[in-house]
C-alpha cells in the first residue's frame, strides 16, 4: 500500500517551512544594537587609567560603524551613556561626556559625507549646553542622510524611556486627544525614543557579561542576543562578522513554530 500523502494544508506548510529554511541562510540583521562593555577592564589589565580605556573604545566604535554596512547592517544603535552612569565618579562622567563631543567633532564630516544619519536617543535634561549644542548640530547636519542610521543611546535607560512614553500617552489622554482604548503596543512604540529605527534584530554585548543592563528593554522582545567574550576596545570587523554569522544560524520564530515543528506535524 503506498504511503498516504499529507493533507494539502500540511504539504503547503511543509513547503513554506522548507522555503523558510532555504531563505534562512540569506537572513541578515538589518538593525544591530551593541552594549559596548569592557573599557574599564581593558584599561585596568594594562595598568592604564580608565579614561584611556574609554578613548580606545571610541576607536572601536569608529571601526564598527565603518564595518557595519559591509556586514549588511543599515541601522546601528550603541549604548554610550546610561541614566545609571551618573553614579560613577565625577571625573569619569566628565570623560564620558567629552568622548561624545570628541567623536562627533572628529567624525561628523565623514558621517555627513558617507550618508550616515546620526541620532542621539535618551533624556536631554541634565546635559551641559555644549553637549546639547553638538548633539543638535550633528543631528541637523545629517538629518537628510539615508545610507545608514547610527543611534547613540546617551543618558538613556530602557525603564526611563518606557516611563517617558507612558507619561506622554497619559498627557494625550488628559488633553482629550487620545482615547484610552486606543492605546496598544503600536501606539506605545510610537512614543519610544527608538520609534524611528524600530526594534533591533540583534543585540550584542561585549566583555563576556550576559545581561541587558536596562538597554532597549521593550525593543528587545524578539531580538536575538549574542554575548561575546571580547573587551570593547579590542572590538573590530571580525567580531561583528562573527556575531552576524551567529545570528544567521538562529531560528527566529516570533512566538510561532519552527521549521522542524512544522515538518513533524506534516
Amino acid at each position: 500500500m503506498p504511503p498516504m500523502s499529507p493533507p494539502q494544508g500540511a504539504k503547503s506548510a511543509a513547503k513554506a517551512a522548507s522555503q523558510a529554511s532555504s531563505d534562512a541562510s540569506a537572513w541578515r540583521p538589518i538593525h544591530v544594537a551593541i552594549i559596548m562593555d569592557g573599557n574599564g577592564r581593558w584599561a585596568k589589565a594594562r595598568g592604564l587609567p580608565r579614561a584611556l580605556g574609554h578613548r580606545s573604545g571610541v576607536n572601536a566604535l569608529k571601526r564598527t560603524v565603518e564595518a557595519a554596512p559591509k556586514a549588511g547592517i543599515d541601522r546601528l544603535t550603541v549604548f554610550g551613556f546610561s541614566t545609571e552612569n551618573w553614579r560613577r565618579p565625577i571625573a569619569e562622567v566628565a570623560e564620558l561626556m567629552n568622548l561624545l563631543k570628541s567623536y562627533v567633532e572628529s567624525d561628523l564630516d565623514r558621517l555627513e559625507r558617507e550618508g550616515v544619519r546620526l541620532r542621539v536617543i535618551g533624556r536631554r535634561t541634565g546635559l551641559a549646553p555644549d553637549i546639547l549644542e553638538i548633539i543638535e548640530r550633528a543631528e541637523r547636519r545629517t538629518t537628510k542622510n539615508d545610507q545608514f542610521l547610527l543611534q547613540v543611546a546617551f543618558n538613556y535607560g530602557g525603564q526611563a524611556d518606557i516611563a517617558d512614553a507612558a507619561r506622554r500617552l497619559a498627557e494625550q489622554v488628559k488633553a482629550g486627544t487620545l482615547e484610552p482604548d486606543r492605546i496598544d503596543e503600536t501606539a506605545f512604540e510610537r512614543e519610544l525614543s527608538t520609534a524611528d529605527a524600530g526594534a533591533p534584530d540583534l543585540i550584542i554585548r561585549t566583555s563576556g557579561e550576559k545581561r541587558l543592563s536596562n538597554f532597549l528593554l521593550w525593543e528587545a522582545a524578539y531580538a536575538e542576543l549574542v554575548f561575546q567574550d571580547v573587551l570593547w576596545p579590542d572590538y573590530g570587523p571580525a567580531h561583528l562578522t562573527a556575531a552576524v554569522e551567529e545570528f544567521r544560524r538562529r531560528d527566529r520564530r516570533y512566538g510561532g513554530t519552527g521549521v522542524d515543528d512544522v515538518l513533524a506535524t506534516a
